[in-house]
């Protein structure tokens, strides 16, 4: 999860009182003689390491969501989270028994394949098709069925998409699980099924979701 990193940055006074020593210097000295050159060069790396210990590097700290040392996979971790966290929301909003413990099981496997990752990077190739595909689906399935509910349409496809999604919920967690336990298996697991199951539902609901809008405004 998030981290602390701490980085050093110099300061720049040291760089000032450098250059201010030498032009003062410079300023005093016949630099034109190489004797006068030499002592207005040693005297500003003088001033430089003593403004060195005066003012020391500053240690920066700043939170990062993950760190795992590779940036592509600290940014699909990221976006996961931001996804699982969309989720917890939506989960909250809506009253339904059934479907709020679907959404825990999905929100529980997919914090536990952000894990799964963290610990070990390498296995972020396993869930590229999970974060670009099943997560991001879902919660645009779960959030049309929220609009849905919070404003209150009828209807015939207003209906037909309420219990296509609490009819499916389960499905789409156990997809989500399917993907945890494919991390662990000692062979690639084949969730192209899954995942096409869960992109032909998208397409329906948002059809559906499209025609009961259009009719709305």
């Amino acid at each position: 999860m998030s981290k602390i990193i701490r980085t050093r940055k110099p300061s720049v006074l040291p760089f000032y009182a450098m250059a201010l020593v030498f032009l003062v210097l410079c300023a005093v000295l016949p630099v034109y003689k190489l004797w006068a050159l030499l002592a207005a060069l040693g005297g500003a790396f003088v001033a430089f390491g003593a403004a060195q210990k005066v003012c020391p590097p500053r240690v920066v700290e700043h939170e990062v969501p993950f760190h795992t040392g590779v940036e592509d996979v600290d940014a699909m971790l990221t976006d996961i989270q931001q996804k699982l966290d969309t989720l917890h929301t939506l989960n909250e909003q809506l009253p339904d028994p059934q479907l709020s413990a679907a959404m825990t099981r999905m929100e529980k496997a997919g914090r536990s394949i952000v894990e799964a990752v963290e610990a070990n990077p390498e296995k972020a190739k396993q869930v590229r098709r999970f974060a670009n595909y099943y997560l991001p689906d879902a919660v645009n399935v779960l959030q049309q069925y929220a609009k849905l509910a919070k404003q209150g349409v009828r209807g015939e496809n207003a209906a037909a998409i309420r219990t296509e999604v609490e009819h499916n919920a389960a499905s789409i967690a156990t997809a989500f699980e399917n993907q945890l336990d494919a991390l662990y298996a000692a062979e690639s697991m084949d969730l192209s099924a899954d995942i096409t199951v869960l992109q032909n539902m998208l397409n329906a609901l948002t059809c559906r979701y499209c025609g009961i809008s259009i009719r709305i405004l």
